[in-house]
């Protein structure tokens, strides 16, 4: 447990000393607090000048009791009039797992007095494997000074499960430890 608090600590002391050397950073690992779900963020500039970078992220499913794996290849574009300020776009896909799925559907039927309504609530216990494909649309910031990354993103994704489709949009915000 030592060695892990030392490791994190020569990271610490480390980071900022490395992106004065670079200009840039290479890897990010923080937390991404999203519409449909939230979780851990890590992302990794590939090698060369093309702005490249792959994100990992493992995320908690709240309304579907489940969590998901999701995979990015990203593309990075500065903007130019604010320094540390990146416009980025891409695409991947995700696996997940849920536990069971709620739905409710529409009864109607024809009372005394016209149309009266009522509705059937279902809730499932059993797991589904769930994949899909992703977009992603984002801004990042990186603070000057500080080994830190802000960010938003945009992310719509189709998923499949069970035979169910759906295509949903998610927002989040992200907050990554640079080195």
């Amino acid at each position: 447990m030592k060695f892990l608090y030392r490791l994190v600590l020569l990271l610490l002391l480390t980071a900022p000393a490395a992106y004065a050397q670079k200009g840039g950073y290479t890897t990010g690992v923080g937390l991404r607090a999203g519409g449909y779900s939230s979780g851990l963020t890590v992302k990794h500039f590939l090698s060369g000048k093309n702005n490249v970078a792959f994100e990992g992220l493992l995320t908690r499913e709240y309304a579907a009791r489940g969590g998901r794996l999701t995979l990015l290849l990203e593309k990075h574009l500065p903007v130019s009039d604010i320094k540390g300020l990146q416009f980025y776009y891409g695409a991947g896909g995700h696996v997940g797992s849920y536990n069971g799925r709620y739905y409710f559907s529409d009864r109607r039927y024809y009372g005394r007095k016209g149309k009266d309504y009522y509705y059937v609530y279902y809730e499932e216990d059993r797991n589904y494997i769930a994949f899909g494909a992703d977009l992603i649309l984002g801004l990042e910031y990186k603070l000057p000074d500080l080994p830190f990354v802000v960010g938003v993103d945009y992310k719509p994704f189709f998923e499949v499960f069970d035979g169910y489709t759906g295509l949903y949009s998610d927002a989040a915000f992200s907050l990554r430890f640079v080195f």
